[in-house]
């Protein structure tokens, strides 16, 4: 079984996590299945936009800790490959967000083009409580988007919130009911594949141009700062407590 699926139909390139007996936690081989298919779609001119999507009642829990600590965050690590594909990507991106969206299953959203969830959606930035950081360039596309406050409160307490929260703070474009959510998204996604493409390509680059520089330091200066913090006492004991399921104790920090 498939863990990335892949279905190129009418323009529209459906890209799904599919492991939902693990909430659809991405691995670090999934990583490097999405980097490539975001590639292989960038180069096939019959794929005009990609739609993003999870399981049933999931999107994706977000990185899968076990397999994500087993391996160190440096230069051959397949996370900032995926950014980078992610990131700079011409063609649009369409979400479909369900169910739970956490870590980088919200902040990937920031890279998307649009972005519908259905009512059961949870999005969460939890990477304070795991002793860790921003990442994905959301420290510095957050506050653009949202402000100063509303991101310090997301990504500084690091809580759960809903799909109607992530409309008011400009983050999805709408929220509907679960049975409707891939109609909605789907509908989206083909009618951005009927317009001309070099000039969609073209909007979307003027769109992120004026922050390409600025983010192209930042993701890998999160992702330094993030590999430094998984490295850090507050972190392990974030992921002691985790794996222990208790309650972590930052008491003793400073």
């Amino acid at each position: 079984m498939s863990l990335i699926t892949t279905e190129n139909k009418d323009g529209v390139l459906f890209l799904g996590f599919n492991r939902p007996d693990k909430k659809n936690a991405i691995t670090l081989d999934m990583y490097r299945t999405l980097t490539a298919a975001f590639k292989a779609a960038q180069a096939d001119d019959t794929v005009r936009v990609v739609l993003v999507h999870g399981s049933p009642d999931t999107f994706t829990s977000g990185n899968d800790l076990a397999d994500f600590l087993s391996e160190p965050m440096d230069d051959k690590s397949p996370i900032p490959a995926f950014l980078e594909a992610l990131s700079h990507f011409e063609k649009p991106i369409v979400a479909a967000v369900n169910g739970p969206a956490i870590g980088i299953g919200t902040t990937m959203l920031l890279h998307c083009d649009l972005v519908y969830a259905d009512t059961t959606a949870k999005l969460a930035v939890p990477f304070i409580n795991l002793g860790a950081v921003p990442e994905g360039g959301s420290s510095y596309l957050m506050p653009r988007i949202m402000g100063n406050v509303r991101a310090a409160e997301l990504l500084m307490l690091g809580e759960t919130f809903n799909g109607q929260k992530a409309k008011e703070y400009g983050l999805v474009n709408d929220v509907v009911e679960p049975g409707k959510l891939m109609e909605t998204a789907t509908a989206a996604a083909r009618k951005l594949a009927q317009r001309p493409p070099a000039a969609l390509r073209i909007t979307k680059s003027l769109l992120k141009r004026w922050n390409r520089d600025t983010l192209d330091k930042v993701i890998p200066t999160e992702l330094e700062l993030f590999a430094q913090q998984l490295r850090s006492p507050e972190a392990k004991e974030a992921m002691t407590a985790f794996f222990e399921k208790r309650k972590p104790d930052f008491s003793g920090f400073k």
